[in-house]
């Protein structure tokens, strides 16, 4: 007798097919129009970026060009021609730019002996998050220098002991100024050591190095490495 041919497998194939293509044509009925949006916002999200990036960096290119114009005038002590774009480069939304326009007005109040004014330029870069923390650090230290004489000596101790230790980059800058706080406190016996560290440091610049050396030596201390004499054979 022949074999009758297994129909079933065959008719559930087709119901199969049929109810994934009814699948496949009731999705997109309801989300085509859902997914071709989000593909045309994610390009235009990615076409945004790309033009904003490019824009970044004709902007960054621009103001580049700002500052060194703002170095070439104030070079040639043209400092009324500078203040306007140098205004402009305080506000720049590049943070490497902002800072160091902030560090150039400041430095130029310090010319006219404007303390107060360049203290308060020196804390704006001091307390801007947004850039890295040795742009922090200096403007810290230039600020604590110009407003020295106007605040308590616990206040330049604390403000500076973090940046005041062996091995830290401004250790010489800070640790001066920590050292005079300490002598406005008549306390000679915490800032006589930082002096003498301060001019046993190979890092710190010579200048700083030779002022430690003789304060440290004013206050008792002799802080110059004397050489190992050599015994008689």
């Amino acid at each position: 007798m022949a074999v009758p041919p297994n129909t079933d497998e065959a008719f559930l194939r087709e119901v199969d097919d049929e109810l994934r293509r009814d699948q496949l044509t009731s999705f997109w009925t309801r989300y085509g129009r859902l997914t071709i949006g989000a593909i045309v916002l994610a390009l235009a999200i990615f076409a945004g970026v790309l033009y904003w990036l490019h824009h970044q960096n004709q902007v960054a290119g621009e103001q580049g060009e700002q500052l060194k114009t703002v170095n070439d005038l104030l070079a040639e002590r043209k400092v009324p021609a500078a203040a306007k774009p140098l205004q402009e480069l305080a506000a720049s939304d590049i943070k490497g730019y902002r800072a160091s326009a902030r560090f150039m007005q400041a430095d130029l109040l310090l010319q006219k002996n404007d303390l107060k004014g360049a203290a308060a330029k020196f804390a704006e870069v001091a307390a801007d998050t947004s850039v890295g923390a040795p742009f922090r650090d200096l403007a810290l230290i230039r600020q604590t220098s110009a407003e020295f004489d106007t605040i308590k000596p616990e206040v330049v101790i604390n403000r500076l002991r973090p940046l005041a230790v062996k091995g830290s980059p401004w250790f010489g800058s800070a640790g001066e100024l920590m050292a005079a706080a300490y002598l406005r406190q008549n306390r000679a016996d915490l800032a006589g050591p930082i002096f003498a560290g301060i001019a046993r440091e190979e890092t710190v610049p010579p200048t700083l190095r030779q002022r430690a050396v003789q304060m440290a030596g004013v206050l008792g201390i002799d802080a110059v490495d004397q050489p190992e004499e050599k015994k008689a054979p």
